[in-house]
């Protein structure tokens, strides 16, 4: 076996370092690609922000009120009430008006889940951009009449883990999830909430609302599923 001598020179092999203008370019183009991500997330909030306080009339007041930070779709699995597995962010591309309540769903429930139909109705040619959902949080039967019908009226209905709904669905204090009426983006954040026991004049403002909010959209939300 041989050996090195004591004397030779050891061969080295020697690597150019990174232009420093191409590392500072490489920095600058990573931050940028993140403050384009972080713009892409929060645009619906911008663009809800926008036309509620700058390009909204004067002294026209908004019913409706924003969630901010608005609040991303769990990634979890909900069920059909013929028990198919559905992951819940099979309802993202189109704007939703959600509303939760438990299956036995009595007369109150009842109406408000037509008051939901009603308000999708009554926004005309932009209706087609808008799903109305129940979300139903516990694991009971639902009444098979009111199923149907909701199945005719083309409403989606979703059993949901109840924890799911309180992580993603904010409720101020001293309030419970059916108070409202919920507005999701179609990227899936929870935007807006609405009283949902509204009279006639407190639908007509809560549809002005909404009316903003899909027009300032236009630029940018893409045709549904």
């Amino acid at each position: 076996m041989s050996q090195s001598h004591p004397d030779e020179a050891l061969g080295l092999a020697v690597h150019s370092l990174p232009a420093p203008g191409a590392a500072v370019k490489s920095v600058l183009t990573g931050r940028l690609q993140l403050l384009g991500i972080l713009l892409a997330c929060s645009l619906p909030v911008l663009v809800a922000s926008f036309v509620f306080y700058v390009v909204r009339p004067h002294g026209e007041a908004s019913f409706g009120e924003l969630i901010n930070p608005a609040r991303p779709m769990p990634e979890v699995q909900a069920l059909r009430l013929d028990g198919t597995a559905t992951p819940l962010q099979q309802l993202k591309k189109q704007w939703l008006l959600v509303r939760v309540d438990g299956s036995a769903c009595a007369q109150e429930c009842q109406r408000q889940l037509s008051v939901l139909r009603q308000f999708r109705l009554m926004l005309g040619k932009d209706m087609d951009r808008v799903d109305w959902v129940w979300l139903v949080n516990d694991h009971t039967v639902v009444n098979p009449q009111l199923a149907a019908n909701l199945a005719h009226d083309a409403a989606t209905v979703l059993r949901i883990d109840p924890q799911a709904v309180s992580a993603w669905l904010p409720v101020p204090e001293g309030k419970v999830v059916q108070d409202f009426f919920y507005v999701v983006d179609p990227m899936g954040n929870i935007m807006m909430r609405f009283p949902s026991r509204m009279d006639s004049a407190a639908a007509a403002k809560a549809k002005r609302d909404m009316e903003h909010v899909l027009k300032a959209s236009l630029a940018w939300d893409t045709a549904g599923r």
